[in-house]
């Protein structure tokens, strides 16, 4: 019997392009053409992949490779794994990565998946200036190749400038300073109840709160602010 014969047709749409971010970020295709990993330290995610791809597959814990605790769902998905394979995932992909299909209308929401596995916003106070509180935000990456092309879409649809590539400790860091992050927050998390990882969005938020310019600078971002109830 072909594989192809009653596989179930994937397509984007929000919530799709999410996950894709999330697996871009923290999954991987295993070399068998059907199974797919996923592991976060963060359950939320888990539980959010098994809800949009109605997966029922159970999870289990595991050490990750730098001690830490983290969940590991793999379930087996045919159509999934094509749907993925059509995009430009690739098995092994963590440094040999290129630009993905990702029409414009949901690369917003991949954008957020792949932050919310492989991004961050930090932010301190600079010492040189009492009042000076600086935030960024980051996405990571082994493969430049790949950050090259978030840069390009980053700039081109959300209005960003060209940010930085730079060598972090084990992976390239594509990095966005205050202004800039204030236009990706409300690029990412362009509506309400958008499916997100609550704790980078709240971080996200604090930063933004704390900062008497972002709404002036940036067309009132914090209306798109969106706290769990």
């Amino acid at each position: 019997m072909s594989r192809y014969k009653y596989k179930k047709v994937y397509s984007l749409n929000t919530d799709i392009a999410y996950v894709v971010g999330l697996i871009t970020s923290d999954g991987c295709l295993l070399n068998n053409n059907r199974h797919i990993n996923f592991t976060s330290k963060d359950l939320e995610l888990i539980n959010i992949v098994q809800k949009i791809l109605n997966i029922d597959v159970k999870f289990s814990k595991k050490i990750s490779y730098y001690g830490s605790q983290a969940y590991h769902l793999q379930f087996s998905n045919v159509a999934f794994y094509d749907f993925l394979l059509d995009i430009g995932l690739t098995t092994a992909k963590s440094r040999t990565i290129k630009p993905l299909f990702m029409p414009d209308e949901f690369y917003a929401d991949f954008l957020r998946g792949y932050f919310d596995g492989d991004g961050t916003v930090y932010g301190f106070k600079d010492k040189r200036w009492n009042n000076s509180f600086m935030y960024y935000t980051e996405f990571v990456s082994a493969s430049r190749v790949f950050l090259e092309w978030l840069q390009l879409n980053n700039g081109r649809l959300s209005n960003v400038g060209n940010g930085r590539i730079k060598m972090g400790r084990r992976a390239f860091v594509l990095s966005y300073a205050k202004s800039d992050s204030q236009k990706l927050f409300s690029f990412m998390y362009h509506a309400k109840n958008l499916p997100s990882l609550s704790r980078k969005r709240l971080k996200f938020i604090d930063f933004l709160e704390s900062d008497p310019y972002a709404d002036k600078n940036n067309g009132r971002v914090l209306e798109l602010v969106d706290r769990p109830r």
